[in-house]
């Protein structure tokens, strides 16, 4: 479930990021309002999933996609070119954020028990 709320908060990233820039430096009331909202809640997101994931790799994840999400929706709607450079780079974005969650990490340190209390002198 954390996943899947991070990545869900990442889309959320996407749509404030392109909000953001239609709003014309927060003077269109509708992406304004549109960016706020998506910003709140992808916080909102991010910080309950940094509960279950490492922060480190929960905020390479939520940016990482957000950022690729956010281009691929710009190249998509014409707003920006679409090479092959840009098709490759996204694509290595992708690759690493799969990565991440592909390679085992420890126990997060809350999960780490305390070490067992030290034995009365003898």
């Amino acid at each position: 479930m954390p996943w899947i709320v991070l990545l869900a908060s990442a889309v959320l990233e996407a749509v404030w990021a392109t909000a953001l820039g239609k709003s014309e430096g927060l003077s269109q009331p509708v992406p304004t309002t549109v960016f706020f909202v998506a910003l709140a809640a992808s916080m909102i997101g991010l910080g309950w999933a940094v509960r279950h994931i490492p922060l480190g790799t929960a905020y390479a994840v939520w940016v990482g996609v957000g950022a690729a999400l956010t281009v691929a929706y710009a190249m998509a709607t014409g707003a920006e070119d679409v090479s092959p450079g840009k098709v490759v780079f996204l694509s290595g974005i992708i690759a690493a954020v799969i990565g991440l969650k592909l390679v085992a990490h420890g126990p997060r340190e809350s999960e780490v028990s305390a070490p067992p209390p030290a034995a009365p002198p003898r």
